[in-house]
């Protein structure tokens, strides 16, 4: 099966993260440069065909393709013991993102490129009621997803019980009352944060597994901040202190 990128930014990414790219479509009359050029150098070295094809054909794929889109191979899930076993040969202590039921492709997409920024070894995703990775996630990533190990699972508080097995702990982020102020966790340790979805946050069963809940103070009018907000900020206020330690 296939899947489509379009954008020039990720399918930039898909070829030098060395994704099987199967072909190559270009609106006719654009021009070759910057990361299109590059795209057009990476897939020749590569053998990936590219074609062009009128830009009528390409609006009938995707919308705001940037003049290129890309046919690849379906996206390859990994499993949780995947993850894992890539933290240990890094020799680090695991660094997870797990999402609780997070539907819209924007966010997960944010969520994806700031996991990669900032060193996450893996994200896991609950099969239902959650976005899967999609041409729209892909883009919103700006392809940082193809530098990403992503685990798919049925049962996502069935999988942070494993995890707390193999001694990660699993950290909730959410403003609830009984939180502790995200600034003054510890997050040095083997450690999977948890965020919830857009509308509910965290599911009930999913927050009584998480091992302590974490918040961001709010000092504005507003009472809480967009999932893929508050989640890049507690990911970097992470990724700061580990590095300290």
């Amino acid at each position: 099966m296939s899947d489509y990128l379009y954008g020039r930014q990720p399918i930039l990414e898909a070829l030098r993260a060395e994704r099987a790219v199967e072909e190559i479509l270009i609106a006719r009359g654009v021009h070759a440069h910057g990361a299109l050029n590059e795209v057009i150098t990476l897939a020749k070295n590569a053998n990936v065909p590219v074609r062009g094809v009128a830009r009528d054909d390409l609006d009938r794929i995707a919308r705001n393709h940037q003049g290129i889109v890309a046919r690849v191979a379906e996206f390859g899930y990994v499993e949780v013991d995947d993850i894992l076993v890539f933290a240990a040969v890094r020799g680090e202590p695991a660094f997870l993102l797990l999402l609780d039921s997070v539907q819209d492709p924007q966010n997960f997409g944010t969520l994806l490129r700031t996991a990669e920024a900032v060193g996450v070894h893996g994200v896991i995703i609950a099969e239902r009621r959650a976005v899967g990775v999609t041409p729209a996630v892909i883009k919103a990533s700006a392809g940082a997803i193809n530098h990403l190990k992503i685990a798919r699972v049925t049962n996502l508080a069935r999988t942070m019980e494993d995890l707390k097995r193999a001694n990660v702990w699993v950290i909730g982020i959410e403003n609830a009352p009984d939180a502790q102020d995200y600034a003054r966790a510890d997050f040095s340790g083997a450690i999977a944060l948890v965020l919830g979805s857009e509308g509910e946050g965290l599911g009930r069963l999913v927050r009584e597994k998480c091992d302590f809940l974490v918040r961001l103070p709010m000092w504005g009018k507003v009472s809480s901040l967009n999932v893929a907000v508050a989640g890049s900020i507690v990911l970097y206020r992470a990724r700061t202190q580990r590095a300290e330690k």
